[in-house]
């Protein structure tokens, strides 16, 4: 059980995460996003539910499948953010022949069912085709572009700088929405999807490379970058 519910995070990361969380939660409280949340579905007090959800959850992984370790192990490249970008961010594990994937609650399931509602809400209840596959187009673009920046750390997982996928998904928001909750859905889902897809799912092959016993999609390396993205689509409201 220990191997699956515990802090990823080194202290400075964690502060980070809370400081965030703190400048968020005021402008919940002050309607600005809430009153948004509320036009999807959500109130402000389930806004902010779910936002403590997510940071709890972020301690917790659920296993789902074991790899081995490769034979020939991954050197990540040397360069534009190279893995010295990470340290003092995460918690290097303990190595490991067998590595256990994993799902975060936090990182990736809560979110992703936040993302399926939010598409939901627009192809259905409120019938906008355009506005879904905007936000398809703007999930591929987020792929790509935190794809182009993931990079393997040893003992952590696949890890991309923070401040990519939610300077993606800004973007994505403000072109392709045109404002208003085009913005914030375009925003949300693109930063969340965007960046499991980019970073976690098309570098599941380098899992067995991390030499770690526990590698989580949506945790350490990735939670960062999908938590911001949906505070920079709460503010794009």
């Amino acid at each position: 059980m220990q191997r699956y519910i515990f802090n990823p995070f080194s202290i400075l990361m964690v502060l980070i995460l809370i400081v965030a969380a703190i400048i968020l939660i005021p402008f919940l409280f002050l309607g600005i996003i809430g009153g948004a949340l509320t036009n999807l579905g959500f109130s402000w007090l389930q806004a902010i539910g779910l936002i403590l959800l997510i940071l709890i959850g972020s301690l917790v992984n659920i296993p789902v499948t074991t790899i081995r370790e490769a034979k020939t192990p991954h050197t990540p490249p040397r360069g534009q953010f190279a893995p010295s970008l990470y340290e003092g961010m995460y918690r290097e594990q303990p190595p490991a022949r067998m590595t256990q994937v994993a799902v975060n609650l936090g990182g990736a399931v809560i979110p992703v069912l936040i993302s399926a509602y939010l598409l939901f809400h627009t192809f259905v209840v409120m019938g906008d085709q355009a506005l879904f596959i905007l936000a398809g187009v703007g999930v591929l673009v987020v792929t790509i572009v935190t794809h182009h920046f993931a990079r393997p750390v040893s003992g952590v997982g696949i890890a991309t700088p923070f401040f990519i996928p939610p300077l993606a998904a800004l973007i994505c928001g403000i072109l392709l929405g045109g404002g208003g909750m085009g913005s914030v859905v375009i925003a949300y889902v693109s930063g969340t999807l965007g960046t499991l897809i980019g970073a976690d799912l098309l570098n599941f092959r380098k899992f067995g490379d991390l030499g770690a016993p526990v590698v989580s999609i949506g945790g350490a390396g990735t939670f960062d970058g999908i938590f911001l993205s949906g505070i920079i689509a709460a503010f794009l409201a």
